[in-house]
């Protein structure tokens, strides 16, 4: 009976130690988002005002990188993060065994193919290099915009999950670099081209309307499966902390900054 009753305690004790560990480390009246520089701290910065009417304060974590705000959001330092895609979540989560999950929709930053050491698409020489991003999702977005521009031909059906090994046909012998979505505007002088993440470009003082060469299109599929999202662990989905950012980051504030601020960088998903 001892054995049994000391089991008993020991599982309780064990349940209560898991929900402390998914519950949020924050404090209830601030709401605490981890996000990027460039563009999303700064869309942040515009609902300060509609989540102080809803009795959140807000506090805004920049980081400069894609894998700690994902792994302070698992470990409840966060109570959401604003950074990505859903496709790079998904593929963090199935990684790293993390369990994220994407709330809200926000907007979209299209890639683009920014000039280095050549100036237009049609002035690449044999084996010229071209600079893309080393993650997984995104590696996988680079190509098809290569793609679509005519300079290389993946594989049939590699798609969103694509790689450098996935090029079928490579007429001009393009070197292919892969380098961190960070470094790629420091790049640019060392290359031929380069595509850069939406939001890499604009930190590195780089417009898609007015400085790239070719871009995605708006309306595409990338535009729909790429939008940036909000994230929270799951179990979080309905709080009242979510429930307000959601709205506030999908209010008419942030769509009339973000269509005033960014020539077209940056376009509103809602």
């Amino acid at each position: 009976m001892k054995k049994v009753l000391a089991l008993t305690l020991a599982a309780l004790a064990a349940l209560a130690l898991f929900a402390g560990c998914s519950k949020s480390k924050t404090d209830p009246g601030t709401i605490v988002v981890g996000a990027s520089v460039t563009p999303h701290a700064e869309i942040l910065e515009q609902v300060r005002g509609l989540l102080k009417e809803k009795g959140f304060e807000l506090k805004i974590v920049e980081f400069t990188g894609y894998v700690i705000p994902n792994t302070a959001l698992e470990d409840g330092d966060l109570d959401a993060n604003f950074f990505q895609h859903k496709p790079y979540m998904d593929n963090f989560n199935e990684e790293n065994g993390t369990h994220l999950v994407s709330v809200a929709a926000v907007h979209y930053e299209p890639f683009g193919i920014y000039p280095g050491k050549t100036a237009s698409i049609e002035e690449l020489e044999d084996g010229a290099k071209i600079a893309i991003p080393n993650d997984g999702t995104n590696e996988a977005r680079a190509l098809l915009l290569l793609e679509a521009q005519g300079l290389i031909k993946l594989k049939e059906g590699a798609g969103m999950t694509a790689t450098k090994i996935d090029i079928a046909e490579n007429p001009k012998n393009l070197e292919i670099l892969e380098i961190e979505a960070a470094q790629l505007t420091r790049s640019l002088s060392d290359v031929d081209l380069a595509v850069i993440n939406g939001n890499y470009a604009i930190q590195g003082g780089l417009s898609v309307g007015k400085d790239a060469i070719a871009a995605e299109d708006k309306d595409s599929l990338a535009a729909e499966t790429y939008a940036n999202i909000v994230a929270v662990k799951e179990g979080n989905e309905d709080t009242e902390k979510t429930k307000a950012l959601i709205e506030a980051l999908q209010s008419d504030v942030v769509r009339d900054y973000i269509e005033a601020t960014y020539d077209g960088a940056v376009i509103p998903k809602f």
